[in-house]
């Protein structure tokens, strides 16, 4: 810096400037310097972002590519001229000190918000590593990021103020102690998000791309966004839910995430049959059964009831489609008898997990046990309304 000022001192005599211009020629001839210093420094911090980015391209690790991106290099960059104006405001303004700690107290504060702006950007830039689906150590790191981000800035705050105010920022942290409960209020719903994110993590309960049902929220769709506040769940209709993690972590919800991952999903369905349609078959019922191909000849001996044949013939029927996965439970039970007539239960694995495909399949299925048990007699049940 002295020798900056020798140099400005030298270049005015040799320009043989004396009187009165002097002071004005030499602040203004060390302002220009600063700003061009400055402004070489961004420019020279502005030329080394394609070579780190292209440095970072050829590792063969992802994480330095993501970390140190494009976006971080710049924000960085923009740090550098501030600090050289920073170092060169009492070198230029040496004769107002005034106006020398005002400009250095305004820089400082554009210092203190850049960089936290630069932090802000780094740790933004972890999202960009996970991804479709985000692990649990992935969303420790998320939600860890989140709070990083809060405390930054609240340190941001608390520097700016004491440069302000020219104090020491621990004489400020200090003075917090009786405004903590405060604190506690204003950052209560970060503080039980962060909690039940911790929860839902730590138990392996949630992640990014886990269809789930909250019925109490009006959420069926897929988690796009966990964060210490909410989660956000786009539904299969595209709209989208915001769903606060203390709902999930305190209340109840359904994860399919065991199903998406599974071999295919359960079906669960009953039909009601009248119970007056329920008999034993007589010979020539059975006869026409083995004709058409429902029943085996050695099936029919003996007494034998409708029900009994169409169970069994539904469960072979059953492991014979395409769309069910043979090798999973499939079974079709008499339940518990209720007021609309005899239950009976089919349960069986569909290959498709949802969507169109999965509802297409159980239509075809069902609709088929509907038309089959006609075939054995059977009458499903259901009410007619009342004819005024």
């Amino acid at each position: 810096m002295e020798k900056i000022k020798i140099f400005v001192e030298e270049l005015i005599n040799w320009c043989g400037l004396t009187g009165a211009w002097v002071p004005y020629v030499r602040y203004l001839i060390l302002i220009i310097i600063a700003v061009v210093l400055a402004a070489l420094a961004g420019y020279i911090c502005r030329k080394f972002i394609p070579l780190i980015t292209r440095l970072t391209k050829k590792t063969p690790s992802r994480w330095d590519e993501v970390l140190f991106n494009q976006r971080v290099l710049r924000s960085a960059s923009n740090v550098v001229p501030a600090i050289v104006i920073w170092q060169l405001l009492p070198l230029v303004f040496f004769e107002f000190p005034l106006l020398r700690e005002v400009l250095t107290r305004l820089t400082a504060i554009y210092i203190t918000v850049m960089a936290v702006r630069t932090v802000i950007v780094f740790i933004d830039s972890f999202k960009l590593l996970e991804g479709e689906k985000r692990t649990a150590t992935q969303q420790y790191l998320y939600s860890f990021c989140g709070v990083l981000k809060i405390v930054m800035i609240f340190i941001a705050v608390i520097i700016v103020i004491s440069i302000l105010i020219n104090q020491s920022p621990a004489t400020l942290l200090a003075g917090l102690g009786a405004a903590s409960a405060v604190m506690m209020l204003v950052f209560q719903d970060t503080i039980k998000g962060l909690v039940a994110g911790i929860r839902l993590t730590s138990n392996d309960m949630l992640h990014k791309g886990d269809w789930i049902t909250v019925p109490s929220a009006g959420a069926n769709g897929t988690v796009e966004e966990i964060s210490l506040t909410v989660v956000k769940v786009r539904n299969f209709d595209n709209t989208i839910v915001t769903v606060p993690p203390t709902m999930l972590a305190d209340g109840a919800f359904q994860n399919w995430i065991g199903m998406s991952e599974g071999p295919g999903r359960k079906q669960t369905r009953k039909v009601y049959f009248d119970f007056g349609s329920v008999q034993l078959l007589d010979e020539a019922t059975k006869q026409q059964l083995v004709a058409n191909g429902f029943v085996k000849a050695e099936e029919v001996e003996g007494k034998v009831s409708n029900v009994t044949l169409f169970r069994t013939y539904i469960e072979q029927w059953l492991a014979t489609q395409p769309s069910v996965l043979s090798d999973m439970t499939i079974l079709v039970r008499q339940a518990e008898a209720t007021q609309a007539g005899m239950a009976i239960e089919f349960v069986f694995w569909l290959k498709e997990k949802g969507g169109p495909a999965y509802e297409r399949a159980t239509s075809l299925i069902m609709e088929y046990i509907y038309a089959a048990a006609r075939e054995f007699g059977l009458v499903i049940y259901q009410q007619f309304p009342k004819q005024a």
